[in-house]
């Protein structure tokens, strides 16, 4: 039985048929499976400006194989915009926003499958924790990276190639003529950045649980290969309804390690320990930090990609894509179903590797460990994260003086102002999912800092985030977060602090009994957002450690 019959048969639904008569159906749709298409394209993000061509090959496909579509649209948010600003409270707390609409629309309506096209930060995974809490048959597409900018014989990439020239402008040595020169070559079309930030993370985990078709997630924004893989999704997901293939047959426990070993192998951003941790969630599956750490250290980290190192999305695409990184870790993959109807490692195994340096062989990886790392220590009882493979070997140990500021304002004031130096450990804190509200990324700061030639003395710790694209030794995700009474609350400036990336420590040099009195004696600033939804927000998130959902208990 198809769904939406709910809304279609019986006498009783002849006022519902007269609605669905109004949009232009014929008696003939009524018999087909109803797919509900959830786009979030709109006119202010690059990754989401071409998604209205999809739309039309998505449809011929849905339509192709005897389905009638149904398109509505979805909030987005684009974080380099919305980044340095009140604007940045938002983004994380959209995820929430973009899952509750998801189910509002295909619960309300009744449909028998679903389609996500997506791209950008926190939709991908919004719309991933829909689809695991509806558990209606669903396939996402993921619109596509962005090529890379060219500007004086040089590849550019949007966040290397502007937020760290600011800094470079500051300090002199950069004129504002190349500097503007850059704006306008950074970002040459569509599609999302060009490195293996959240955006381009989140799109290869998706691929790699099994959520989209093989290739989705390196097929280049505009390019012909993505119109076609639109298409086969679109016709894809009629099959899924028909088979009654659903999300949580595909999304469990085996696709989530797979989806942590992928990230580990590439280096992706940090952030998608957040999202991971979310959909886990919302499956009802129980996943922490020590699990990520645990699979870091036993996959070899095997791409060497923006913002960590020189290659490009488009290098992984031309090398093989996703499926080229499944077949070099075939051996430890956990075989499951895809939304292709292969089964994972069907998929790696007829992966063809076309660049041996791209995508290198365990043997010979850039990192003998992942990508990333979980530090505990009594700054972080419940943990921290850090982008390891965008570390120096010189900043893997640190040990600093403490900066406190209690906003990211007040950080990059200092960084851009020159007052910050040598052997500092900046502790930016109440910029966690409540104390932010809505965990802001700091990629300003940290791109600050590698631009004033401070990326191998300064290291940044805070209970906010940090975008895929920071680089350094720079720790987020610190928990419990200050509002909450972590202790990161009580750290004072000058405070020595310990950063020991190898042995996964993060120690603030204070007595224990010292530090239980000054955290009996902190005073907490006044909330940073005391209207809107976001204050609801606010009230209701969950610790960094537990994903930044909102909690259940209110």
């Amino acid at each position: 039985m198809l769904r939406s019959e709910q809304i279609k048969n019986g006498l009783e639904r002849a006022p519902h048929r007269a609605l669905l008569f109004g949009t232009g159906l014929s008696k003939g749709d009524l018999k087909k499976p109803f797919i509900a298409v959830a786009s979030s394209y709109n006119d202010f993000i690059p990754g989401h400006v071409g998604m209205r061509d999809l739309e039309r090959f998505i449809e011929r496909g849905i339509v192709g194989e005897g389905g009638v579509p149904f398109f509505f649209g979805m909030p987005g948010i684009c974080d380099g915009i919305a980044m340095g600003h009140e604007g940045m409270h938002y983004p994380l707390a959209s995820r929430e926003l973009i899952a509750d609409s998801v189910e509002s629309v295909v619960k309300a309506h009744c449909v028998d499958g679903l389609v996500c096209l997506t791209n950008c930060d926190k939709i991908t995974p919004g719309m991933l924790m829909a689809a695991a809490r509806l558990n209606v048959p669903t396939i996402v597409i993921t619109a596509g990276p962005m090529l890379s900018g060219r500007y004086a014989g040089k590849r550019l990439s949007f966040v290397r190639d502007t937020f760290e020239a600011l800094a470079k402008t500051q300090k002199g040595e950069m004129s504002s003529r190349e500097l503007s020169c850059l704006e306008m070559e950074a970002c040459p079309g569509q599609g999302s950045c060009q490195g293996l930030y959240t955006a381009n993370t989140m799109s290869c985990l998706t691929e790699t649980m099994g959520m989209s078709l093989p290739g989705c997630a390196t097929a280049l924004a505009g390019m012909a290969k993505k119109k076609r893989i639109a298409q086969a999704s679109g016709g894809r997901i009629v099959h899924l309804v028909r088979e009654n293939i659903t999300p949580r047959m595909i999304i469990n426990r085996k696709s989530l390690e797979n989806a942590i070993m992928v990230d580990m192998a590439l280096g992706g951003s940090s952030n998608t320990i957040l999202h991971l941790l979310a959909i886990a969630h919302e499956c009802g599956i129980p996943l922490d930090l020590e699990l990520f750490d645990r699979i870091s250290k036993k996959t070899p980290h095997i791409t060497n990609l923006r913002p960590g190192g020189e290659y490009f999305m488009e290098d992984l695409e031309f090398a093989g894509g996703i499926p080229a990184v499944l077949k070099r870790l075939r051996p430890y993959l956990r075989d499951n179903l895809t939304v292709s109807g292969l089964n994972i490692k069907e998929i790696a195994r007829k992966a063809v590797i076309t660049d041996e340096d791209v995508v290198r062989p365990l043997d010979k990886a850039y990192h003998r460990e992942g990508g990333m790392a979980v530090l505990f220590g009594n700054l972080a009882p419940e943990g921290a994260v850090v982008k390891q493979s965008a570390v120096s070997e010189k900043m893997m140990y640190f040990k600093g003086k403490a900066r406190v500021y209690n906003s990211e304002e007040a950080v990059m004031k200092d960084i851009l102002g020159g007052k910050v130096k040598k052997g500092s450990v900046l502790v930016v804190r109440y910029e966690g999912p409540a104390g932010g509200p809505g965990m802001r990324e700091m990629l300003a700061p940290t791109a600050a800092i590698v631009g004033m030639g401070l990326a191998e003395d300064v290291a940044l710790i805070t209970d906010g985030r940090f975008s895929g694209g920071t680089r350094g030794p720079c720790l987020g995700h610190v928990s419990p977060e200050a509002a909450a009474g972590g202790p990161i609350a009580a750290v004072k400036n000058n405070d020595e602090i310990i950063i020991d990336i190898k042995n996964r420590n993060l120690e603030l040099c204070v007595p224990a009994a010292e530090l239980k009195k000054r955290l009996k004696a902190v005073r907490h600033p006044q909330p940073k957002v005391s209207t809107g939804w976001l204050r609801r927000y606010a009230k209701m998130v969950s610790s960094a450690s537990k994903g930044a959902v909102l909690s259940e208990n209110f």
